[in-house]
């Protein structure tokens, strides 16, 4: 529930509450002070009026009484003496706590209360033997309304009718002292009834998210508040933004702790593939010094090979500033258009000359039509190929001449597919979901000569990703591992200038 609405029905229940309340113990109270009334008994109905106005209420029933009698006495004079039409009267006095004597000479002629008259008949006030001739309301000494009507008997004896009231003022004041107090505790229920519900409602969810914030504070990502998925307002829905903060810091602090991890395997793999070129550049640095290469030969095979162990460590070193340039997402790029047919075959003329020189084979076949142009970065794209064909080279395991590497391109209506295979050693199903995460490594022992950091693929996908396209791997163990990624074509547009030079930081 919202605040707005729950404050609305807070502001309703502390005015209606109360007064509904009032009226009820009103009712109950009055009921309970006046059940002792001989003329009243609890279950019958009861005039409320003549305890909010006693002397009014009892003014206005007698004048109606009395007005009716003297109608009634025009048509018969003596309908008095009659005690079935007195009963009637009786009857109607009794449901508004009230008695009917009528009193002939100095005796009860007739009363629905003989026991009641007995008590109050010495203090009747006297008649003023006349006809038809109706008193003020009158307050006797025991605190009650008393009104009289003299009239005439049959046989020519004066008599009075008494209508009196059963209610004593003092019951009547008792009453509104009980209200009075009433009318406190309903407050004060009322106070704690609503005091409640806006703690439970507003100032528990306050607190219980306090406590969660503790356990944010303390690191505790895995502390859940229980979320009411009907919860509509304020609260559901700062419940609901908790959850989401706590899922995100803990997937945050989680990213951190790997990260850390990852940073430290970097480290150790770095350390590791750095000390191999140069563990051999000190090696053959010191056959050259101490004259171990004594022929022209040696000495040119000892250069070249600290040249490309030199290579090595740079190519090393360059893959760590990239995979720094990745991990805070800022590669830099230059997209232009590019003629496959064109790009692909100087790579390929490239690589062949480094392949050559390995005794591995290269087959290329280019089935995409000569037009072909994509939009990609050449440098980048260059990277992927190169990362691509020297994971094979590594993984190759073939030391006989039999290596072999190929390389297509696929035609694919609006998008071309680079497939680079080679029939090395090949990877377990197990891992071949993993080999684009970063520093991962199917070579954990370290026990083969391959090395590297164990980002160049990681490296890969994120390009291929940024220019729009995917990657995939496809391998069988003791066959070799195929790699496929996707690239986009180029679509004229019109309203496109010729040179298409984006320089754009992913």
């Amino acid at each position: 529930m919202r605040f707005r609405t729950r404050l609305v029905i807070t502001s309703v229940a502390i005015v209606i509450l109360p007064l509904v309340m009032t009226i009820i113990a009103f009712f109950l109270i009055g009921r309970v002070v006046f059940f002792g009334n001989r003329a009243f008994t609890f279950n019958q109905a009861f005039d409320y009026g003549m305890v909010a106005d006693m002397g009014g209420t009892f003014s206005t029933m007698t004048d109606e009484i009395f007005d009716r009698v003297l109608t009634d006495m025009e048509y018969d004079p003596y309908i008095l003496e009659d005690r079935d039409y007195l009963g009637v009267i009786s009857q109607e006095l009794n449901g508004k706590t009230s008695f009917l004597i009528v009193r002939k000479g100095n005796d009860i002629y007739y009363t629905s209360d003989e026991e009641y008259a007995d008590n109050i008949f010495d203090i009747l006030p006297e008649s003023e033997n006349a006809e038809k001739v109706v008193s003020n309301v009158l307050y006797t000494t025991s605190g009650q309304f008393l009104r009289q009507m003299d009239f005439k008997f049959y046989d020519g004896s004066y008599g009075s009718l008494f209508i009196i009231t059963s209610i004593k003022t003092v019951e009547s004041s008792r009453l509104w002292i009980y209200m009075i107090i009433a009318i406190i505790i309903i407050l004060f229920i009322t106070s704690v009834m609503m005091t409640n519900w806006i703690k439970r409602g507003i100032l528990k969810p306050v607190d219980d998210l306090n406590i969660a914030m503790q356990h944010i504070k303390n690191g505790n990502f895995d502390y859940v508040l229980p979320i009411d998925l009907d919860e509509r307002g304020e609260i559901g829905e700062l419940y609901r933004s908790y959850d989401d903060m706590r899922l995100r810091l803990k997937e945050s602090a989680e990213e951190k702790i790997e990260r850390e991890h990852q940073n430290k395997e970097l480290i150790s793999n770095i350390s590791h593939d750095l000390k191999t070129p140069i563990t051999a550049i000190k090696g053959y640095s010191q056959g050259l010094i101490e004259g171990i290469a004594d022929t022209p030969e040696k000495q040119d095979k000892y250069i070249r090979t600290i040249y490309n162990k030199a290579n090595d460590m740079n190519n090393l070193i360059n893959e760590l500033t990239l995979y720094s340039s990745i991990d805070n997402n800022r590669i830099p790029y230059n997209f232009q258009k590019i003629n496959v047919a064109s790009y692909f075959g100087d790579c390929i003329e490239e690589i062949g000359m480094d392949l050559d020189s390995k005794s591995i084979k290269l087959n290329y076949s280019n089935l995409t039509t000569p037009d072909t142009i994509i939009v990609a970065d050449p440098e980048q794209l260059k990277r992927v190929i190169n990362n691509i064909v020297s994971n094979s080279v590594k993984y190759l395991g073939r030391e006989d001449g039999t290596g072999v590497i190929d390389i297509r391109l696929l035609d694919e209506l609006d998008s071309i597919r680079v497939e680079i295979e080679d029939n090395g050693i090949g990877i377990a199903q197990k891992d071949i979901q993993n080999i684009f995460d970063r520093f991962y490594r199917t070579d954990r022992s370290r026990n083969t000569k391959a090395g590297g950091s164990g980002i160049g693929l990681s490296i890969v996908k994120k390009i291929i990703e940024d220019h729009g396209g995917y990657i995939w791997a496809t391998s069988h163990e003791g066959e070799g591992t195929c790699m496929h990624f996707v690239l986009r074509k180029y679509a004229d547009d019109p309203d496109q200038s010729e040179t298409d030079t984006v320089a754009q930081e992913a």
